[in-house]
């Protein structure tokens, strides 16, 4: 449904950003925010489905600047580049920035919301916590919100979803963020594992899926998209 655009970023950078427009009525912007794989065709998919629920989808390539055109899979070399290229090569705060020109670029036309999945995850909650642009956001498995992104609460009304199985966001630190009782957050934990929106990764898990999307949608709704 979408299409490949280039925006430029806060810095001058030129990168790739999927681009995909409401089908119907639109209810408002949204910003999808990729996994450490790049934007994938599952990524894609993702955007193509909120945009037929409504919405005007951007999703940058987060890490066009240092590997162009990056797209993996969730095993082998390409894990270990995608790990390279979040951990150590592509600063944090420049795909908070990047999400931030692609939620400029669609404030003007309504609320604008805000999604992501691992990787993403964080960096949506995290700019929910700084970013006075954003209606609602939904974060799902992002291993930064029960650590770095703790104690920083959020600006709009937000939501994170996490796997009860997911050995790299253990439950004690989840049940710590839970026990914050954030006034603009609400946490949600499922019988799954870490990855478990993705229909292409072996944890997926389609029951916690569908209920954590319904979930995100009700939120958008609520709050006016």
């Amino acid at each position: 449904m979408g299409k490949m655009i280039r925006m430029k970023m806060s810095d001058g950078a030129d990168i790739a950003v999927y681009q995909v427009e409401a089908a119907g009525e639109r209810r408002g912007g949204l910003v999808l925010v990729q996994e450490i794989f790049g934007v994938t065709d599952h990524i894609r998919e993702l955007c193509d489905e909120y945009a037929a629920d409504g919405y005007d989808v951007l999703s940058p390539a987060i890490f066009d600047r240092e590997h162009p055109g990056f797209e993996a899979d969730y095993t082998g070399p390409d894990y270990n580049r995608a790990v390279e290229l979040a951990r150590d090569l592509h600063p944090f705060t420049q795909s908070l920035d990047d999400a931030q020109t692609c939620i400029d670029a669609l404030k003007d036309k309504g609320p604008v919301f805000i999604t992501g999945y691992c990787y993403g995850g964080s960096v949506a909650w995290a700019l929910a916590g700084i970013s006075d642009d954003l209606t609602a956001a939904s974060c799902y498995y992002g291993s930064l919100v029960p650590t770095v992104y703790a104690d920083q609460v959020p600006k709009c009304a937000t939501i994170a979803h996490f796997g009860r199985y997911d050995a790299g966001i253990p439950m004690e630190g989840v049940e710590a963020l839970i026990e914050k009782a954030h006034p603009t957050a609400q946490i949600f934990v499922y019988d799954a594992n870490h990855g478990f929106n993705s229909d292409r990764r072996k944890d997926y898990h389609e029951p916690s899926a569908d209920l954590a999307r319904e979930r995100a949608l009700a939120l958008f709704h609520a709050c006016g998209g």
